[in-house]
């Protein structure tokens, strides 16, 4: 009868530790978004924004945000390696609208000899400047949208740069719709045209992306793993890279974005992989 009644405590027990571990991360989750999210300040939802086709400035961003990016790449095509280097600013000048400075550069090293003549000069891709407003911002629903504009000014590769100095422009406007499900499950879809115009030949090329992000936040953090799914479609081609993340916290402001990408109907491209540094500097209090 005691082993009985022992038995009976024990399950007893383990079922509610196990019961005060979900109730705990449930609080640290619930903590984590309120510290985000509640504030005497405008609305904002806590979303987890994708590492390879990033935002601009997060959603709901509040004035005085602000961040840095560092980004490296690399992309195996079949006959040449590439390197991509990104310098990124983003800020939030007044509530719910983002700005951002991007200069990101290119580098190429050819697999064998026969391939040097086909690899690519050295470039700065181009200088792009983008907003983005946030004009749906309900914490009621975990829900946030955004409409937004890149413009990329195209520069001519180190082999003949400045001449000329811009070749031509590229013309992005996008949308962006993110949802919270309960406390963990992020998803978002970051859509728009490209235009690209050829100064030199007047030539228009159009091609429309549709990027898709699923990520799972770890309880009671800024950590998370996910998967972007990015497709484009131009001249009735449609291509697709699947590139699964991870992002972790190294400090309260410095954070480290890990990305892999898997081609699926790219017909030069092979694997590539991706690293993202972000640092928020820490906004000065007046008093």
């Amino acid at each position: 009868m005691n082993i009985r009644i022992l038995k009976a405590s024990a399950l007893m027990l383990i079922a509610t530790t196990h019961t005060v571990g979900q109730n705990q991360n449930s609080i640290k989750d619930s903590l984590f978004i309120r510290e985000i999210e509640d504030s005497q300040e405008p609305p904002k939802v806590l979303h987890a924004e994708p590492l390879y086709i990033d935002l601009i400035r997060d959603l709901g961003a509040r004035k005085g945000e602000k961040e840095w990016n560092l980004g490296l790449g690399l992309t195996d095509n079949l006959t040449f390696d590439s390197y991509e280097t990104l310098v990124e600013y983003e800020w939030a000048p007044i509530d719910r609208l983002g700005l951002e400075v991007e200069l990101p550069f290119t580098f190429y090293s050819p697999l064998g000899e026969q391939s040097k003549e086909t690899t690519p000069n050295n470039k700065l891709n181009s200088i792009k400047l983008a907003t983005q407003w946030s004009f749906f911002v309900s914490e009621k629903i975990a829900t946030s949208m955004a409409l937004g504009y890149i413009n990329e000014f195209e520069l001519s590769d180190f082999g003949n740069f400045g001449d000329p100095l811009i070749k031509g422009n590229v013309y992005n406007p996008f949308f962006v719709i993110a949802k919270r499900w309960g406390n963990n499950i992020h998803s978002l879809i970051y859509t728009g045209p490209m235009i690209e115009q050829n100064f030199a030949s007047s030539e228009f090329h159009f091609a429309y992306d549709i990027n898709t992000s699923f990520h799972y936040m770890i309880t009671g953090t800024r950590n998370f793993v996910g998967v972007e799914f990015n497709k484009t479609i131009h001249n009735h081609d449609f291509d697709m890279t699947i590139r699964p993340q991870m992002r972790l916290g190294i400090t309260h402001n410095i954070m480290i974005g890990i990305v892999a990408g898997i081609p699926v109907s790219r017909e030069n491209e092979r694997f590539s992989s991706f690293l993202r540094l972000i640092w928020e500097p820490k906004e000065k209090k007046h008093h």
